[in-house]
């Protein structure tokens, strides 16, 4: 285990915890403590009379203490991980304790059961049945939604900044009915239009035609390529057996994440991972939902490094990927990006990629040189060669980029579509670091 501060920090779940866990990164608060290769433990005297019991798994960075906290990880978890960065040689190398090795060995068993379930015979004639019969109710439920674009279309747009939200929940409830959660998500999406914008009516008809397209497609599938078949069924909600992905030749390469987001979904956290390989030069995605109050399988934070295997969901534009298996790796260096020179290399990329996947989602880029600037009471990013691409208006961290920046330009990485960009993190005297 190789985590930096910054790492650790990035996995607390708030700025309390942040604060909180710095202050028990102190050998004082630490009665015993101790690691090896599978975990890392400790004991933490609290304002009771039994110290808090805390405990990292280190091949999964996963966390359990027995404080009341609702967190993931809590102050405790966090202090011991800022301790063990800050001060190795406190921490010998044991034995674990019988209460750290129950946990170990209990998470051990889960993923052996997990294994062992994989591995049970399919009923193939059930599989069938079920996948066919909801293949036709996705069918009617896209020959409602076309007819009620066509609508849309034919009443005129100006009028649509007057519907109110049930107008577009009734549609996408309809969507989750025919099980094509995709499609709901993107009605979802097409009605949450800042209509007081000026100019919503070109993002709205973006929004519109691409739901359009997407649904249109799915009743022509026979005739498309088959890896953008795939790219389609997976806009309407269709899955992908990701134990069935872990059974192919991924890509091993060497990823740095450069951007982590995470957004509430009803009770669920879905949280974005942004990768980047040093050798591949390629972009992946890694997606997890995680109930709320549990951790995620994977803890990854912004800046890490790791040395992974990765599997791409099958695509005309692979991008989306499941990580196989991986170990922290240690740091690496600027020198090592092949990134994008200014803005004209990214747009040419971005015609490129919208011939290919025309309803994609925002993807990151790695470019030289940015440098963020003012004009027209607006926040830009400028090149070396002086173009300027706007930020996301949705982007709050515009003087911490700034203060990294102090006006000289940097290698940035930045994620968006087209004409609007928001950073990710940036390389600063040779480290990245999140924004």
């Amino acid at each position: 285990m190789q985590l930096t501060e910054d790492q650790i920090y990035a996995l607390a779940p708030d700025d309390a915890s942040k604060k909180a866990g710095r202050d028990l990164a102190a050998p004082a608060k630490w009665v015993t403590k101790g690691i090896n290769e599978q975990a890392l433990w400790g004991e933490c005297q609290g304002s009771g009379s039994k110290p808090y019991q805390t405990q990292v798994d280190l091949t999964a960075i996963a966390f359990k203490c027995s404080c009341p906290s609702r967190k993931f990880p809590c102050k405790h978890g966090l202090g011991l991980l800022l301790l063990c960065a800050r001060q190795p040689d406190l921490f010998s190398n044991t034995t674990m304790p019988a209460w750290v090795n129950d946990w170990i060995s209990k998470r051990t068993e889960k993923e052996e059961k997990k294994t062992e379930k994989t591995e049970k015979p399919v009923d193939e004639a059930a599989q069938a049945k079920r996948q066919q019969s909801r293949e036709q109710k996705v069918d009617a439920g896209i020959s409602e939604l076309i007819i009620w674009i066509k609508d849309i279309v034919r009443n005129g747009i100006l009028s649509v900044p007057e519907k109110g939200g049930t107008y577009w929940d009734n549609m996408a409830r309809r969507m989750v009915d025919a099980q094509a959660s995709g499609l709901a998500a993107m009605v979802k999406n097409l009605g949450a239009t800042n209509f007081w914008n000026e100019g919503w009516q070109s993002s709205f008809m973006d929004k519109l035609v691409q739901l359009y397209l997407v649904a249109e497609s799915y009743r022509h599938l026979p005739g498309i390529n088959p890896l953008l078949q795939q790219d389609i069924r997976s806009a309407i909600g269709f899955t992908v057996n990701q134990e069935d992905l872990k059974k192919q030749n991924g890509v091993t390469d060497t990823w740095l994440v450069i951007g982590k987001e995470s957004r509430d979904e009803q009770q669920i956290i879905v949280e974005q991972n942004w990768l980047y390989g040093l050798k591949s030069n390629q972009y992946a995605l890694v997606l997890q939902f995680i109930a709320r109050g549990q951790v995620g399988q994977i803890s990854l934070s912004t800046g890490m490094y790791l040395d992974a295997e990765l599997s791409y969901f099958p695509s005309v534009m692979p991008y989306r990927a499941i990580i196989k298996s991986y170990t922290i790796a240690k740091s690496s260096t600027v020198n090592e990006m092949q990134s994008y020179t200014g803005w004209q290399q990214v747009a040419e990329r971005e015609t490129e990629l919208n011939g290919r996947l025309p309803f994609r989602s925002e993807m990151p880029f790695v470019v030289s040189a940015l440098k963020p600037v003012q004009y027209q009471k607006q926040w830009w990013l400028q090149d070396g060669e002086g173009c300027l691409c706007r930020i996301g208006s949705d982007f709050k961290n515009i003087w911490q980029l700034m203060a990294l920046s102090g006006g000289e330009p940097l290698t940035m990485s930045v994620i968006g579509r087209e004409n609007e960009y928001r950073p990710l993190g940036v390389w600063h005297q040779n480290n990245y670091k999140a924004i």
